[in-house]
């Protein structure tokens, strides 16, 4: 019995980019969350212990734009990590702004996801070799780059 045909309308639904980089995203989330399962982190999470670890006292807003996060997905995950007593947040008596450090105990985080975290990333481009990953990476790098200004949050990687 021969497979049923898709309508053309879902076809085109399903090759659409946004369809598949939302579906990559899902499956990329997933692949992360089930080696990070045992430290119970997610990729925000990482994503903000790394770069708290790389810019110690960042603020929340600096935070999130070294992310790409809005403000309300930034706090939503540093409420989390402190509540875990991975990061510290205080108040900046001199500027409304509030700053974040890791805790000893989001040091030792990072550092036990590190293992983890990459195995992940073999596992999402395992499908993929050597060639097809760089340029997975590269053309990523350009839509993103080309399409920055149409983003919710914006991206503003911290200066070195």
């Amino acid at each position: 019995m021969p497979a049923p045909s898709r309508p053309s309308s879902l076809i085109r639904l399903y090759a659409r980019p946004g369809f598949l980089l939302r579906r990559a995203h899902q499956i990329s989330a997933a692949v992360f969350e089930d080696e990070c399962r045992e430290l119970q982190l997610t990729a925000a999470q990482f994503g903000v212990l790394t770069v708290l670890d790389a810019r110690p006292g960042m603020g929340q807003s600096a935070l999130a734009r070294a992310l790409g996060f809005d403000k309300v997905t930034v706090l939503r995950v540093l409420r989390g990590l402190e509540a875990r007593g991975f990061v510290e947040r205080e108040a900046d008596s001199g500027r409304r702004t509030v700053a974040v450090t890791l805790t000893a105990a989001g040091r030792a985080l990072l550092r036990q996801a590190q293992p983890p975290a990459e195995k992940a990333y073999r596992r999402l481009m395992g499908p993929l070799d050597k060639q097809q990953q760089a340029q997975l990476i590269e053309l990523l790098q350009l839509l993103t780059d080309s399409l920055e200004g149409h983003a919710r949050a914006a991206f503003v990687p911290p200066e070195d």
